[in-house]
């Protein structure tokens, strides 16, 4: 069984900075693609970022609020870790990050529907102050 653990969220004013890690056990992570979500009070959860098995592949929530770069998904196989770093943040960007895995065969494929995935961790709260 796979299981999920977020960290590195709290509070953090307007433009500031967070580095969250999804920790993998039951698993290797190099055997399974990764993806961020986020969910703000009310809304649906919505795709961040992902990554695929070999990590040759990722992708970001289309939208041009992410064209600048401001989150960057990457993981560590020695440390079994996902990373999800997010630079100038904004209030907008306030709302609970989850970590999700599912199993692939595929080297570049990368996941970003709430349904592709199986496997999720239990959120950590990601708050911006203006």
């Amino acid at each position: 069984q796979v299981q999920l653990v977020e960290s590195g969220g709290g509070l953090v004013q307007d433009g500031g900075s967070l580095r969250l890690s999804c920790a993998v056990s039951g698993r290797t992570v190099s055997s399974l693609a990764m993806g961020w979500f986020r969910q703000a009070p009310g809304q649906e959860r919505e795709f961040v970022a992902a990554i695929s098995r070999s990590s040759s592949s990722v992708a970001y929530k289309a939208h041009a609020e992410f064209v600048s770069g401001r989150f960057t998904i990457s993981r560590d196989n020695a440390k079994n870790t996902v990373f999800l770093q997010a630079n100038s943040l904004k209030p907008e960007d306030t709302a609970v990050y989850y970590c999700a895995a599912r199993d692939t065969t595929s080297n570049r494929d990368t996941y970003y529907r709430v349904y592709e995935y199986p496997y999720w961790g239990q959120g950590t709260q990601v708050t911006v102050s203006s």
